[in-house]
Parts: C-alpha cells; sequence; structure tokens
C-alpha cells in the first residue's frame, strides 16, 4: 500500500521557530536531569509527523533512539504540550514565528490525539484548528454536540396520534445525532493518511 506524500516535507527548526517554541517544551527528565539536545528531539518529533502513519522505528538514525524519542513524545503529551501549543497558535498574529511551523505542531497533535483523549479533540474543535484532527471530523466524536444534545428538552407527550408520531421523529433525530457524537468506531488507516 502507497503512502501519499505529505504536502509539506519536514524541515529542521530555523532560530526563531526554535526561540518561539522553547518556552512549551520540557527541559528536564521527570529524574529532573536536563535533557541533552531539546532542539534535536523536537526535529525528531517533527520529522516523524511529518510522515503520516509510519512507526517510530522508522526514525532515521540520526535522530538517536527511537523508544527514547516515541518516550519523550508520550512524556510531553502528558504533560500537555500539544494543549498549550494548539492554544498559543490560535492566540499568535499571521507573522509569528510559531505560525511557520504551525504544520508541524498540528501534525504531532494528530498523532498524540489519542494519548491526549477526548480534552484535546474538544479543544482542537473549539479553536478551529481542522488540520490537528486526526482524521475527518464527520467521522471523529464531537462532545460539542453530545453536550448539545444533553440540554435538548423532550416534546410534550399527548395522547393524540400527531403527537405520539413527533416523539417517535424527535427520538430518531436523537438518536442519529448521538450516533455521529459518537464517532466512527474504526476509522481505515487509508482515510486517517488522506486527510490533509
Amino acid at each position: 500500500m502507497s503512502r501519499l506524500t505529505p504536502p509539506h516535507p519536514h524541515t529542521p527548526l530555523s532560530d526563531d521557530a526554535w526561540l518561539a517554541l522553547a518556552p512549551y517544551v520540557l527541559p528536564r527528565a521527570p529524574q529532573g536531569r536536563r535533557i541533552p539536545d531539546l532542539r534535536h528531539r523536537m526535529n525528531a518529533l517533527f520529522h516523524l509527523a511529518s510522515t503520516s502513519g509510519d512507526p517510530w522505528k522508522s526514525l532515521p538514525p540520526e535522530y538517536g533512539n527511537p523508544q527514547t524519542v516515541a518516550r519523550f513524545f508520550r512524556r510531553l503529551t502528558h504533560a500537555g504540550l500539544w494543549h498549550r501549543l494548539l492554544e498559543a497558535l490560535a492566540k499568535a498574529p499571521a507573522n509569528h514565528p510559531l505560525r511557520a511551523i504551525e504544520h508541524a505542531i498540528c501534525r504531532a497533535t494528530r498523532r498524540a490525539a489519542r494519548l491526549g483523549g477526548m480534552p484535546l479533540l474538544l479543544l482542537i474543535r473549539r479553536l478551529g484548528l481542522r488540520s490537528a484532527l486526526n482524521g475527518p471530523p464527520w467521522l471523529l466524536p464531537d462532545p460539542l454536540l453530545s453536550e448539545t444534545l444533553a440540554r435538548l428538552p423532550l416534546p410534550r407527550l399527548e395522547p393524540t396520534a400527531a403527537s405520539i408520531e413527533a416523539l417517535r421523529a424527535h427520538l430518531k433525530s436523537r438518536e442519529a445525532l448521538s450516533k455521529a457524537a459518537l464517532g466512527r468506531r474504526h476509522m481505515p488507516r487509508t482515510v486517517r493518511w488522506a486527510w490533509p
């Protein structure tokens, strides 16, 4: 099966982009020791994120041990890095250095979607950064729709045939919206890879 070529191939972080990104990245490991080359490690993450669904082991050797980079990625995800970066992107003006790496940040956020869970998905939808979603929005869970459905009142039921028919139609619509709010249980990889 052939992979789609990413529209934005990976380029290493420029000095301006790194200076804008550095305050958001954890400089120390959980044990307290400094991470030797943080910029190089972030370049590794963005390189792999630019290749749609490649596994960690396909990371080029110049970026170091793939397991170390994968652990670093998980640690950053659990620490909320992608949440903070997306919020910063949403507030940043068009000429901000983070905008130069917006595509890389959104692609890395896609990889973090499974670890970030529903809070990350909700944030992406709230900010309107569709390119950070890891698939087409109409196939993914929609937490906002779920909240809207929970607040919908049921129509009043009166003992008339028209009222009962209206209630049936309402419940059928509500069921369809509930299914849409949950998203697809399984999405083929080709659909994820094709999502720009």
